[in-house]
């Protein structure tokens, strides 16, 4: 399994993915889950990918030459040329496609599914930052204010803390911390993710980025931020008061006289038919 986690902000975007693979407890490999593709001064994208390792590898294969026919006439459109990274999107689910026309007939006789789960992010020059996700069948939706990121793979251990901090006026480095911690929260809960880790944070309207990382267990930062989130978190939950079973104190009786819903009913009757 993997996770990856994508975030578009005001001031940019955050690309965050681990590396491990597995076909069972005794086969764990490493694969990068991260292709960055830039060309200076004119677009930078990103790909995440999670499901069927053998599917996300060849999609990233074609995905550079993939080509859609320009409705208007012009040369076919590639992630290359494309003057929107809504059309460069499109070239991504053309990609998924091919594949699984392909492939996907022999996947089934075999009994493997279909999986591949994609994010696909960046900026073309003449527009905003944008990002989407790309699904097996190869459309796809896109990030809004209200939905600012993405998450594929093993998604629910890291959500809570996106859903409480982030917000399109959320700092870059602020949202780089906030996709660590969720990381960090997966590979606590999750053994099928795994490091070193994938770091891309890009600054709206640079169409370049260098600030790109790859972390593993000796990264110090890293360490920091698991020690540091795992001390405050216990801190924090030890900060709140044990819940009381007297009416007493109504702020923290877990069953207060004034409840509108009584307690389930004990059954005390064993001759009693449910």
């Amino acid at each position: 399994m993997t996770y990856c986690v994508a975030i578009k902000l005001n001031a940019g975007l955050v690309f965050l993915s681990d590396s491990r693979t597995n076909a069972g407890l005794d086969h764990i490999s490493t694969f990068r889950k991260m292709m960055v593709y830039e060309k200076r001064g004119e677009r930078f994208m990103v790909l995440l990918s999670a499901g069927n390792l053998s599917i996300s590898q060849s999609v990233r294969e074609i995905l550079q030459t993939q080509q859609l026919e320009d409705e208007n006439g012009g040369p076919p459109i590639t992630i290359w040329n494309a003057k929107s990274m809504f059309d460069a999107t499109r070239v991504l689910g053309a990609a998924v496609r091919h594949i699984q026309e392909r492939d996907g007939k022999a996947l089934e006789r075999a009994g493997v599914d279909f999986n591949c789960s994609l994010v696909f992010g960046g900026q073309i020059a003449g527009e905003s930052p944008r990002l989407f996700q790309v699904y097996s069948a190869g459309n796809f939706i896109e990030a809004t204010a209200e939905t600012p990121y993405f998450q594929i793979g093993e998604a629910k251990y890291g959500k809570p803390v996106l859903d409480r901090v982030l917000t399109p006026k959320t700092p870059l480095n602020e949202a780089a911390k906030c996709a660590l911690v969720s990381m960090d929260s997966t590979l606590k809960s999750n053994l099928s993710v795994g490091l070193p880790l994938d770091l891309v944070v890009y600054e709206t309207d640079q169409l370049a980025c260098d600030n790109i990382a790859c972390i593993d267990e000796f990264n110090q930062y890293f360490r920091m931020v698991r020690n540091t989130w795992g001390d405050k978190l216990r801190q924090a939950f030890d900060s709140i008061d044990d819940p009381h079973w007297d009416s007493g104190d109504m702020a923290a009786s877990i069953q207060p006289d004034n409840s509108a819903i009584r307690p389930v009913k004990k059954i005390t009757n064993s001759n009693v038919m449910l």
